[in-house]
Formats: structure tokens, C-alpha cells, sequence
């Protein structure tokens, strides 16, 4: 302040100062701050981060979980050991499976996962393939961003590459037709392939095709048809397929048959119980036989229940809901098999394999409600007893019963059968088939670098960039099999430019082998999805270019991002993120 002023406080805009009887007109200090100071947006515990800092952080946490995943890639690639914090032991090579254990937190490494979950849902096969070429996109593309080549021409240029791919697909797809089992059970075995199930595939690929050949209806398959019955104990190659359906479930009463021949299956959706009043009720009871007949009469509704099932001719009775212990003594006097509290999935599933409708009134019960099955046992599967129910004409629900030495051989055997079962739907829906073993991708990069020639402008680094990621999965195949990658790739494309399209890498013999006579082919779906998402997602993450985050989030955090510098453990910059952002965050605490 000037030396003799006088300052008089105001509330106004401006505040006036006065010297020697003059007044002067000031700045504010807020407007001071607004010319040449920053003014402050964000709260306090806001974190930011803009730029190439922005786009480096979040393709590096995009790479690491594609090299999370990258060595389980093929059929000699290696599995995962995660472990939670409960203790709990998933030991897997099946990609989907390895990031939903993970414990990732960091939103662009979430997106990849995205990537494997929509490959899953779709195909139920190359997650892996998914996730490793949407990590070699942002490998590549962040090379061309050093170059100052903008994200929105890449994003151009990836998304061009991607259509073009997809035609080059197309036109190497073999035509499969749906009563070509050798063909399905090729599928079926290349799936199995370098998972817990490959040492017994010839038999399981065959039960693969069975199931899915049994549930197929003009042309579409529902997977949620097939049941999987895992069973610990015994050999994977002892595994069968029941053209019905099996109820985790014994009889609910000693005195009931144990088994059934040509069985009239009735499905409730009700309890086999006196129904309780929706009113609180008192009944006031004055000597015995008043009582004596409240329970009579309780029995007679019983009865009558029974009966009207027993009339309508059902010698067996599933329900969704509980049957009372009077209940069961009377149809077990009427000879009847009963079950209760069946899975809701499992009623469906016995109304398309039985051809029984569900009946939620027993009053209503009536002939035309009942299914037929040839065959209805209460039977002993590894120390368990279980109701199967087979022998059902053109069975639109069956299952498939699993066997595995331990726990985790049979849970990894589950997950290759669901594999299994989504690539040959896919194949039976679609018709078309490409050859495996790095075949379509050579085939793709070789397209690729002929069609950049054809693109103007700098998209043509990003459509060469394109074919340059695609290499990614045969150089892994080789790669995990032991093999010299170089070496590989030369032999891979000196066939492709010799035009043997279907020429792969054999990862057992090292050798470039023609690949449907190797019977190692698999779905065009399967490659078509995972560019389309890999590509999708490379190009939402390589579009971002400010990451703004409300308070601070999970990841590296405060002492990771001082420790480890900028970033966190991901060792991505950290920027204005503070370090939890920057980082994979617990991406590592699932797994060991």
C-alpha cells in the first residue's frame, strides 16, 4: 500500500483508493490473478493429465495387458497362475478368463479387457488374438505419434486397414456345410488345442459337434442348450454326452422308483405344499379332534394334488418349488419320481428336450402338458447322485458330462468344451472357415502393404502400420513354441507370395504346413471379431487425448508414483494423475 493512503474497505467491483485528496481506480486482486494466472477448474483432488502424456500413459497400461496375456497365445503356449485374495487357485491359459482374475483398475486397460469380453460373447474363442493385436495397434501407432503423425489420421488409416481386412478374409474362407462333421470336429479340436483339454480333443471334438448338431435348429445354435456337467474323478477321455438332460437332484423320497422307462415327465413351477393364507390367521383349537381334522384336511388337499398328476399320467414330476414330506409319501405310493427345487435353467431345459410344457396350477395339469423321455434314473456320477433324463426324441437340450483328475483340470476342461462349443456354432451359423496357424494374418499383412500403395496421404502409414501389428500373432506363435520368429515369418511369406493362402506354422515340427490338410482351421467369425474389436478399441483409445479424473484413483498410488517414479509401476508418465493413474493399480495383485 501506498505510504499515506488511506484504505477504505468495499464490497463493489472496484475499490478506490485515495492520495492526498485524489481518488484512483484499481484492479481487484481477482483480476489480477485472471491476467497472466491460471485460473483454478478443478477441485482440489482432481487429476489431469493432456497431451502425448495422455496418450503414452494409457497405450502403455493397453500394452502390458496385452503382454499379460501374450505368452498363452497357441498350442504351445504357457498358462497363468492366479491366485485371490481369499487363496483361491485359477491355473489357465484361456484369455478371457486370465483378465477377469486380474484386478485391473486403470480404465484404458480396461478397455482392452472389453475386448476380450465382446470376443467371448460373440465367438466364444480368440480372446487372446484380440487382445494381442489391439496392443501391437497401440505399439505401432505411438511409434507413428513420435513422428508428429496425428491420432485422428491413424484412427483414419485403422479403420480403413480394418475393412479391407475383413474383405481379404472373406475371400480366404473355406464354405463348410452343416452335415460336415469332419470339418465341425476340426474346429472343435484347433479350439482344444494347447488347452487342458488337447490331450483327449479326438474324443471331445466329437461330442462337441454331437451336442451342437442336436440343439442346431435352422441353422441357429443356442449354447445355452448344452449343459455342462463337470465331474472330478476319472479321465477326460471318459467324458459323455446325454441326449437329454441331467438334474443335479436325487429322488426325494427312499420308496420311489429309482428309474423309469418311457416316463410321462410332468414340470411345475409350483410347490407341491397346502398354500399358505396371504392374511395372518389364527385357528383356535378347543379339543383334539378339532385338531385331528384341521391336519385331515391339510392331507386330503395333498392327496388331491397327487392325484390330479397321477390322472393326467405323469410318472415322473420335476418342480421348481419344494414338495411337502405327506406329498411325497403319496406319490411314492402312486409309483411317481419326484424332484424338487430343480434350477429354473434346468425346467427350461427339460421343457425343449422333453417337448413338456411348464405348469404353474396343478389343477391344470393335463396329457397334452406332459413330456416323454425313454429313460428317466436316479444314477451315480464321480460319488454323486444325479437324475438323468434321456432318451427324448430330436433332444433340443442335452449335456455334456466332464471328467478331470483334480478340480482345476476339470474346471480348465470346462473352460476349453465352452470354447469349443461357441466356434462350432459360429462355424454352423456362418458356413465359412479359415485355415490356422498364422495363415489368415500373413495372407492379412501381405493384403495390407499391396493395398497402402492404393491409399493417399498419411493413412498410408497407419494401413501399413495396420499390417505391420497384424504380424504380431505369427511371430508370437513362434515364439511360444520355441521357434527362431524371423525365421518363421520369412518361411510363412515366401509361401503366401508363392499364393499357398493356407500355408500356417505347424508349432509342433516347426515346419510351414498346409493347414486344412493339418486339420488346423477355425471359424471366420473368429479372426473377422477380433479385428473389428481390436481395432475399435485401439482407435477410442488413441483418441484420447485429455484424462481428467474426479479425487484420486486406485492404482500405483501416492508412495508407488514417489517410488517408482512417474506413473506408478505401469511406468507410463504420470502427468498431472499423481501417479495412481499412470500405473497398471492392482493389475498384478491377482495374479502370481
Amino acid at each position: 500500500m501506498l505510504e499515506g493512503a488511506a484504505f477504505l474497505p468495499s464490497r463493489n467491483v472496484h475499490r478506490r483508493f485515495y492520495i492526498e485528496g485524489h481518488s484512483i481506480n484499481r484492479v481487484t486482486m481477482s483480476q489480477r490473478q485472471m491476467q497472466g494466472q491460471p485460473m483454478i477448474v478443478l477441485g482440489e483432488d482432481s487429476q489431469r493429465t493432456s497431451g502425448k502424456d495422455a496418450q503414452s500413459m494409457n497405450i502403455t497400461a493397453a500394452k502390458a495387458v496385452a503382454e499379460a496375456v501374450r505368452t498363452t497365445l497357441g498350442p504351445k503356449g504357457m498358462d497363468k497362475m492366479l491366485v485371490d485374495d481369499a487363496g483361491s487357485v485359477v491355473v489357465t491359459n484361456d484369455g478371457v478368463t486370465i483378465l477377469d482374475e486380474m484386478d485391473i483398475e486403470h480404465p484404458a486397460a480396461n478397455m482392452i479387457v472389453e475386448v476380450a469380453q465382446t470376443q467371448e460373447e460373440e465367438v466364444g474363442d480368440g480372446t487372446t488374438t484380440a487382445v494381442v493385436i489391439a496392443g501391437e495397434l497401440l505399439s505401432k501407432a505411438e511409434e507413428l505419434i513420435d513422428q508428429d503423425i496425428h491420432a485422428s489420421i491413424l484412427a483414419q488409416g485403422y479403420r480403413q486397414a480394418a475393412e479391407e481386412a475383413k474383405e481379404i478374409l472373406e475371400e480366404m474362407a473355406i464354405e463348410v456345410t452343416p452335415e460336415d462333421t469332419d470339418e465341425l470336429e476340426k474346429v472343435a479340436a484347433t479350439a482344444m488345442t494347447g488347452k487342458g483339454a488337447e490331450s483327449s480333443k479326438e474324443v471331445l471334438s466329437e461330442l462337441v459337434v454331437k451336442a451342437i448338431q442336436s440343439v442346431a435348429e435352422n441353422g441357429d445354435v443356442d449354447t445355452d442348450d448344452v449343459q455342462l456337467e463337470v465331474a472330478v474323478g476319472g479321465a477326460t477321455d471318459e467324458s459323455e454326452l446325454v441326449e437329454g438332460v441331467i438334474i443335479d437332484k436325487e429322488r426325494v423320497h427312499d420308496n420311489m422308483p429309482f428309474a423309469v422307462e418311457d416316463a410321462s415327465v410332468a414340470l411345475l413351477d409350483t410347490a407341491i405344499e397346502v398354500p399358505e393364507t396371504e392374511l395372518d390367521t389364527e385357528v383356535n383349537v378347543t379339543d383334539p379332534d378339532q385338531l385331528q381334522q384341521f391336519l385331515d384336511q391339510e392331507e386330503k388337499q395333498l392327496e388331491e394334488m397327487v392325484e390330479e398328476l397321477d390322472e393326467a399320467g405323469a410318472d415322473v414330476v420335476v418342480s421348481q418349488k419344494g414338495i411337502d414330506d405327506m406329498a411325497q409319501h403319496y406319490l411314492a405310493q402312486k409309483g411317481i419320481l419326484a424332484v424338487r427345487r430343480a434350477k429354473k435353467s434346468t425346467l427350461g431345459a427339460l421343457a425343449r428336450s422333453t417337448g413338456g410344457r411348464i405348469v404353474s396350477n396343478i389343477d391344470d395339469v393335463s396329457e397334452d402338458d406332459l413330456g416323454f423321455a425313454g429313460s428317466v434314473a436316479q444314477k451315480s456320477v464321480a460319488g454323486g447322485e444325479r437324475i438323468f433324463v434321456e432318451d427324448v426324441e430330436d433332444a433340443k437340450a442335452v449335456t455334456l458330462i466332464l471328467r478331470g483328475g483334480t478340480e482345476h483340470v476339470a474346471d480348465e476342461v470346462e473352460r476349453a468344451i465352452q470354447d469349443s462349443l461357441g466356434v462350432v456354432a459360429a462355424t454352423l451359423e456362418d458356413g465359412k472357415v479359415l485355415p490356422g496357424g498364422g495363415a489368415p494374418e500373413t495372407q492379412l499383412a501381405l493384403g495390407l502393404r499391396d493395398h497402402a500403395d492404393s491409399v493417399g496421404g498419411r493413412e498410408q502409414l497407419a494401413v501399413e502400420a495396420f499390417a505391420d501389428a497384424i504380424d504380431i500373432i505369427p511371430r508370437t506363435l513362434a515364439e511360444n513354441a520355441g521357434l527362431d520368429p524371423i525365421d518363421s515369418l520369412v518361411d510363412l511369406r515366401s509361401k503366401h507370395d508363392g499364393g499357398d493362402t493356407n500355408a500356417g506354422l505347424d508349432a509342433y515340427t516347426g515346419e510351414v504346413v498346409e493347414m486344412n490338410e493339418d486339420g488346423v482351421v477355425e471359424p471366420l467369425r473368429v479372426k473377422t471379431q477380433a479385428i473389428e474389436s481390436a481395432t475399435e478399441a485401439a482407435v477410442m483409445i488413441l483418441r484420447i487425448d485429455d484424462v481428467i479424473a474426479a479425487g484420486d484413483l486406485k492404482g500405483g498410488g501416492d508412495d508407488a508414483g514417489e517410488d517408482e517414479g512417474p506413473g506408478g509401476p505401469g511406468g507410463a508418465p504420470g502427468g498431472g494423475m499423481g501417479g495412481g493413474m499412470g500405473g497398471m493399480g492392482g493389475m498384478g495383485g491377482g495374479m502370481m
